[in-house]
């Protein structure tokens, strides 16, 4: 099955050509934004995330039928969020679009397996800019002129020019399609002439011109594959400092491997060294003419692969976990595997913490013993358990190892099935497991690295790896006869099996040597291996020679290896043995392919897959490689928590509260909440909900703090809700309780810091309560409190009857008063002529028209001397002279408004009230004449103590009194 992406410019006429596909040939097709619209639905992938991150807005229908409480999203309302809201269409791609290519990736899949058609078409607005070129077979470009896109567009959709302009300009150029795109279909006049140029192309893909037709990996049975039921077909590629060889096969029976088509190739330089790729370009053309062999061998396209690491810096972790049980639990397999995941996690925390010059990256494990209820156990499947334990061995290359086999297989155009460590897969075909209770070493030596696992008590017990094999042995023949390094490795290949080898020099000078002549050059080198090898293994073995050894690998078969690495061990040299053919008795290979130990390695990856298959996937994860347990429904916050991310780095953080008192109770506001996480997932928005798709590449930046908590004493309900009332000159003037902090005075602009104690004063003396109705008091005339002789410094409380005349101007404060102004105010009206008392006549900024008590009609809105009411226009807290000497100056600042139609500009003042533009206008109040003054800010009524700011339209004007 091949699997074709189309792509194309709008009114190209994709449909019809998909339609044209669908209708006459074996072909399925799936257009992406009909799965995202499926996948945006209740009961589906996306909707839950779009429901919790676009609750409140307006896009949301009636609910769901067959959902009760779920409503439908409204895809018009949707639409035109995300075309006026750029973050808000950026979330929503960050949800739909790695959800949908998900779900593409398993259509594809399961259409690969079902094998029912033949081609694979996919439909897909951004079918370039999300990376689909890299994961389809082909991507065709659908191409039409621009006129007859434009025609197409006005006949079908009604577009103007005008829209069909702005549409054309947001896509890609023809020249970049065609650049991008392996075929191109010209569908100009497609429907009129039947499609020609689809027809060629898949004429092309099936062989109807005679050419073999290619089928898919899921196709076994007509390649004449009989694969049995439960098992499947397996690529794996060991991929070696010298060869790259690739095998097919699959499992035949529980202890049995049947390899139906394998491919071997050298580097034809030196890509490799040390078992670490150095030039990933000449690996991956390698790698792809082995895979193309094997195609061309099976008759069907290979797209998976299993692979082995190996490297000079191999590390390995031995650590015990537990799992607890809340009470008698049957063990399950996820039981065992989560088992297994945090041994991993223990043992990738453990190395973390050595620090070093390496970044770690987990490229196997194994499970040395199992324990249940304490008790050492071979299986804990199936078994009743409160607890479980494992010891586990985890082996770890740098991270730049993984990567460059990684790149390479990817750049031959194949994605990673499985990963696993080259010792653990020789072990697998090397030891069988009834051999592992022995105490035994496996030697692979390759011909950069030779790599060691040992074996006791039925488990693998250690990994190790020295960086000498068989490389060190040719690059001794290659100075030594003054041959290239191919030369001199045929030379020492012929030398374990001829008793004369002839070479051409690089001279071309042909010679004949005795293989004895070879030995004498290579023994010592090969001594020096041996001697590595059998004290890494000592060393691994608890300083002490193993039992048994076994040898596999093309570097093990020089002359003398096993004898000098068993006289190094100490052991009988029958106890130590190169295996071949007789480690492969359960493997049957394709006939004419001979069994060599050049093919442990590879059938070995092959098993190995089959123990962990599906059990992980592999992620990039902020710049590090990363393999997790697949328990099926993996998510972002997954990786992010395994990886040891703090999760305070995951979702938003709060600033710093503020603890304060208020009249002795305790009181607290909490910090703003700080921006989220950003997810990014394949270079897409996405959230921590977002599913992980293996392979991917996913970056996490994290949440930030937000501010610490703020709130101004305005904002206090005891600021607004509590007040004190006086009665003035007969008539009731009720004030905003003045607010202490820490027992000095502070306005209403006050921001509460952390530990301030607020007490709220219900008095006020004389001279604050004049300030507050910005009036002054006449020095010639007595002022009475409670009908006894007062001053200006006088306490007054609730119900206190206050009378006194006033000047008739606006309250002045003394010539020595510094309060809170920077300056004294000038140009105020000339003094009025002194009265006895305030009347209804009088035209007193703060005088009140209420006789009596207050009532439900009180008349306070209609003059700033009536009683004040619970509004946003209460005046800022006055202060005492002594408090406004606490408050540090600012620097002035002017502003410009318009007073009746005139334009006023004030300076000098940091904050402005609406008294500040009458003392600068010298406004006559005696223009009244007995009415009644109204005040207003930008067409509201407002005070005279009411702030102003720059731009505010102000008017003072006059009108009858009500009767």
């Amino acid at each position: 099955m091949y699997f074709i992406g189309i792509t194309g410019g709008v009114g190209a006429g994709k449909s019809e050509v998909l339609s044209f596909l669908q209708k006459n040939y074996n072909a399925e097709v799936l257009h992406s934004d009909d799965l995202a619209r499926q996948l945006e639905t209740p009961g589906h992938a996306c909707y839950d995330i779009i429901r919790e991150e676009f609750h409140d807005d307006d896009i949301w229908g009636l609910d769901d039928a067959s959902h009760p409480g779920k409503p439908r999203i409204e895809w018009k309302k949707l639409a035109d969020l995300i075309y006026s809201d750029d973050a808000k269409r950026q979330k929503l791609d960050g949800i739909v679009h790695p959800a949908v290519k998900e779900e593409i990736m398993k259509r594809v899949e399961t259409a690969r397996k079902a094998g029912n058609v033949d081609v694979f078409f996919l439909e897909a607005a951004l079918l370039l800019e999300e990376g689909y070129d890299e994961i389809c077979d082909e991507i065709w470009y659908i191409y039409a002129s621009k006129e007859v896109r434009r025609d197409r567009l006005k006949k079908s959709r009604g577009y103007s020019d005008e829209k069909i302009d702005s549409i054309l300009k947001a896509q890609l150029s023809d020249e970049e399609f065609r650049h991008r795109c392996q075929v191109t279909i010209d569908n100009s006049y497609g429907l009129e002439r039947g499609f020609p140029d689809v027809k060629k192309e898949m004429d092309r893909l099936l062989g109807n011109n005679g050419e073999n037709r290619m089928i898919e990996v899921s196709e076994e049975q007509k390649a004449g594959i009989s694969v049995p039921e439960g098992s499947e077909l397996v690529y794996s590629l060991d991929i070696g400092t010298r060869n790259v060889v690739g095998t097919v096969g699959y499992q035949d029976g529980e202890d049995s491997f049947r390899v139906v088509a394998m491919s071997s190739r050298e580097h034809k330089n030196r890509a490799m060294l040390d078992g670490q790729i150095h030039d990933i370009g000449m690996v991956a053309d390698i790698v792809r003419k082995v895979t193309d062999d094997l195609n061309e061998q099976l008759g069907f396209r290979l797209h998976e692969v299993c692979i082995a690491a190996a490297g000079r810096v191999l590390r390995t972790v031995t650590t015990r976990v537990e799992m607890d049980f809340d009470e008698e639990t049957v063990v399950t397999g996820d039981d065992i595997n989560t088992l297994d995941l945090m041994g991993v996690d223990q043992a990738q925390r453990d190395i973390n913490l050595d620090g070093g010059p390496y970044r770690f990256y987990c490229v196997g494990y194994s499970t040395m013993k199992y324990y249940l209820n304490g008790e050492l156990f071979t299986n804990l499947e199936g078994h009743k358990a409160t607890k479980i334990e494992e010891v586990i061995i985890v082996t770890f290359l740098p991270e730049d190892v993984v990567d460059g086999l990684y790149s390479a297989v990817e750049r031959a155009g194949l994605s990673v099935m499985n990963m696993t460590l080259e010792p653990i897969a020789a072990i697998s075909v090397a030891i069988p497991r009834n051999f592992r209770m022995l105490n035994i070493a496996l030697i692979d030596v390759g011909a950069g690295t030779s790599d060691i696992c040992i074996t006791r008590d039925g488990s693998i017990i250690a990994y190790g790896m020295i960086p000498y094999a068989g490389d060190e042995l040719t690059e001794v023949l290659v100075q030594a006869f003054l041959v290239d390094f191919d030369t001199a490795e045929q030379i020492k290949k012929d030398s374990t099996e001829k008793e004369e080898v002839t070479y051409d020099d690089i001279m071309g000078i042909s010679h004949t040597i005795s293989a004895k002549e070879v030995w004498k050059l290579t023994d010592p080198v090969m001594a020096k291996i041996t001697d590595a090898v059998g004290e890494k293994i000592i060393e691994l073995n608890g300083d002490k020679p193993v039992a048994a050894a076994f040898v596999v690998g093309g570097g093990g078969k020089v002359h003398g290896f096993c004898d000098h690495l068993s006289r190094k061990l100490g052991i009988v040299s029958e106890r130590v043995a190169l295996r071949g053919e007789e480690v492969m008795k359960n493997i049957t290979f394709p006939e004419g392919v001979k069994k060599d130990s050049l093919f442990v390695t590879p059938i070995g990856i092959c098993l190995n897959y089959y123990e962990q298959k599906n059990n992980f996937i592999m992620i990039h994860f902020n710049g590090e490689m990363m393999k997790l347990y697949d328990n099926g429904h993996l998510k972002i916050v997954d990786a992010a928590m395994q990886s040891g991310m703090d999760t305070a780095e995951l979702f938003p953080k709060r600033g710093k509260e503020i603890h304060f008192l208020v009249n002795g109770e305790e009181r607290m506001i909490r910090g703003r909440e700080g921006e989220s996480a950003r997810v990014m997932m394949n270079g897409h928005e996405a959230s921590l909900n977002t599913v992980l798709i293996p392979n991917a590449t996913v970056t996490i930046t994290g949440s930030t703090a937000g501010e610490e908590g703020s709130l101004r004493i305005e904002n206090l309900d005891e600021f607004t809700k509590a007040f004190v009332s006086f009665n003035v000159n007969g008539t009731k003037v009720r004030c905003p309780e003045f607010v202490e902090v820490n027992g000095q005075l502070r306005p209403g602009s006050y921001e509460i810091k952390d530990g301030d104690d607020i007490e709220t004063r219900s008095y006020y003396t004389v001279g604050q309560l004049a300030e507050f109705m910005d009036v002054e008091p006449d020095p010639d005339h007595q002022i009475l409190v409670n009908n006894n002789v007062a001053d200006l410094n006088t306490l007054i409380y609730e119900n206190f009857s206050i009378e006194w005349t006033l000047t008739g101007n606006g309250y002045t404060k003394p010539e020595e008063d510094t309060g809170d102004r920077e300056e004294d105010i000038e140009n105020t009206p000339e003094e009025e002529k002194d009265t006895d008392e305030v009347t209804e006549s009088e035209p007193t900024e703060d005088s009140s028209t209420d006789d009596g008590d207050v009532t439900g009609d009180e008349k306070s809105e209609q003059s700033a001397a009536t009683e004040r009411t619970n509004s946003p226009d209460i005046p800022a807290t006055p202060l005492t002279e002594e408090a406004a000497a606490d408050i540090p100056k600012k620097a002035g600042n002017e502003i410009h408004v318009r007073f009746n139609g005139e334009d006023v500009t004030l300076s000098g003042h940091l904050d402005y009230i609406f008294a500040d533009v009458l003392a600068k206008v010298n406004f006559d109040v005696n223009q009244a004449n007995g009415r009644l003054a109204l005040t207003k800010k930008n067409g509201a009524k407002c005070g005279y103590a009411d702030p102003i700011t720059d731009g505010d339209d102000l008017v003072v004007e006059f009108v009858d009194r009500e009767l």
